[in-house]
């Protein structure tokens, strides 16, 4: 799903224009993106947990090059589904 079938679903489910929706979409993200960059943890109720998790540098070596490349450290987005939506997720039947 992307950004502007989000917009497009919360439009359909709860009837308001499409810029209102586009605005409360970008907020939202705006706010877990700036809480995120601040080092906080975000919780969502039966949703997850999205947080950040340093990286520790390290050399990889490419087989088909040969030469070791040095990759820094660095950060990455983590996400944790809340026990609710992993029960959810589990008790869906597939097609």
């Amino acid at each position: 799903m992307t950004k502007p079938e989000i917009i497009t679903h919360i439009c359909e489910e709860n009837a308001i224009s499409r810029q209102d929706a586009t605005n409360i979409v970008e907020a939202m993200f705006e706010i877990i993106k700036d809480f995120l960059e601040r080092g906080e943890k975000v919780k969502i109720r039966n949703f997850g947990n999205f947080f950040i998790r340093s990286k520790n540098g390290r050399t990889w070596h490419n087989p088909e090059t040969g030469p070791e490349v040095v990759i820094p450290g660095h950060k990455v987005v983590m996400f944790s589904p809340s026990p609710a939506m992993k029960k959810s997720l589990n008790n869906i039947t597939s097609d």
